[in-house]
């Protein structure tokens, strides 16, 4: 009888000091950072399954632009192919990849629409219309659940950095998170060169 009323008290003490030191709030946090990435990634899944049908579209009036065709084709397989499971929130490396594969394809696209400014014919065929309105709506639903996922990653990291929560995180391996990052940070932090003495 005295030993069940020890493991009580003992069980409640445990339980006090874990709800005290951030534990519930690391699950909540955590939680929170899964559902935020599944919606960039249902979002990026959209976009993918869109571009077959774009990429068709453009082909029957730009049949020759192969290279670019093909570069996008290619860019979509390599995207696609990654696994994306939440254990690449907790792995930079394999997070860093999945950001790569995305930012190329983003390239690629950018490159086929570039290709559509070359054929009226094309930009004015109401298919091609339609699925570019619906690929720029999905852009603008990933810059949001990326903005989505960035605060929340955020929320995480202060939990997981702050005393005396970072106690609680090294106690059970919460390790921070790697968070969206622009690729061409250097590039974009230097100030383009303007001259105004260019000649025509």
């Amino acid at each position: 009888m005295r030993y069940n009323f020890v493991r009580w008290i003992v069980l409640g003490l445990l339980a006090a000091t874990l709800s005290g030191c951030g534990y519930n709030d690391f699950q909540t946090k955590d939680e929170a950072t899964k559902a935020a990435w599944g919606e960039v990634v249902n979002q990026y899944q959209r976009r993918a399954d869109l571009i077959p049908n774009l990429v068709n579209t453009v082909k029957g009036y730009a049949s020759h632009e192969r290279e670019t065709l093909e570069a996008v084709t290619a860019a979509r397989s390599r995207a696609t192919s990654i696994q994306v499971t939440p254990e690449v929130l907790n792995d930079p490396a394999a997070f860093q990849k999945f950001q790569q594969a995305q930012g190329e394809l983003s390239s690629a696209l950018s490159r086929l629409m570039a290709v559509s400014e070359r054929y009226p014919d094309l930009k004015a065929d109401t298919s091609f219309r339609d699925l570019q309105s619906q690929l720029e709506g999905t852009e603008n639903r990933i810059t949001v659940a990326r903005q989505r996922y960035i605060a929340s990653v955020q929320d995480y990291n202060v939990l997981a950095r702050r005393f005396p929560t970072n106690l609680t995180a090294m106690m059970f391996g919460y390790d921070v998170k790697p968070s969206f990052t622009v690729e061409n940070e250097k590039a974009i932090s230097t100030a383009p060169a303007v001259d105004f003495g260019a000649k025509k």
